[in-house]
């Protein structure tokens, strides 16, 4: 018996060990590409200065966030610190349960996201945990994102996309027929 439930266990969680890699390479491209455009962008770029690319309604502009999403909660930096790094534990407890291709590219974006905001707000000027993030992308003079903005926005809709059509997260595994004596048979019926 004991010997069956770990073959079970087995073919379960093979199929995790395909996609969670490439679900990691995913996140860690992503954290790669956001930190690299923070990189160019206050390298290149002048704070507060709109270089238009897509005429006035998309617009390269340098801004430090110390808040979330459009500066709310600047003078709870710390605050947001945590917030992010218990999402970042949850976002990676489940990746690491994912089986499904499409849901671990959704997953892989809000792993990357999360942990590149992380990174900044711990390693950031002014501090440790109430560093600024680096926005750059300014969207019609509305708010002013990055990469991992887009990842994470991304991210989100692809899996409520998924949810709404009915996806799983986790990919249907065919199960072998239990062997053992007790199991029930055609034959016996």
């Amino acid at each position: 018996m004991p010997e069956t439930h770990a073959h079970r266990h087995e073919i379960e969680t093979r199929p995790i060990g395909k996609v969670l890699p490439w679900t990691l390479l995913w996140a860690a491209a992503i954290i790669v590409f956001d930190q690299g455009t923070k990189f160019w962008a206050e390298s290149t770029l002048e704070l507060g200065v709109g270089v238009p690319v897509i005429g006035e309604a998309i617009q390269w502009r340098l801004v430090y966030n110390p808040g979330a999403a459009f500066g709310i909660g600047g003078d709870f930096t710390w605050v947001i610190t945590i917030v992010a790094a218990i999402a970042v534990v949850g976002i990676a407890t489940f990746v690491s349960r994912i089986s499904s291709v499409p849901w671990a590219l959704a997953a892989g974006a809000l792993l990357g996201g999360a942990i590149s905001h992380l990174g900044d707000r711990l390693f950031r000027e002014p501090g440790f945990a109430r560093g600024e993030i680096v926005d750059f992308i300014d969207y019609f003079g509305l708010f002013v994102g990055n990469v991992t903005d887009i990842a994470l926005v991304g991210g989100a809709i692809a899996i409520v996309l998924l949810s709404l059509i009915g996806v799983s997260p986790r990919r249907p595994v065919r199960r072998e027929p239990d062997p053992s004596p007790a199991a029930p048979s055609a034959e016996t019926h």
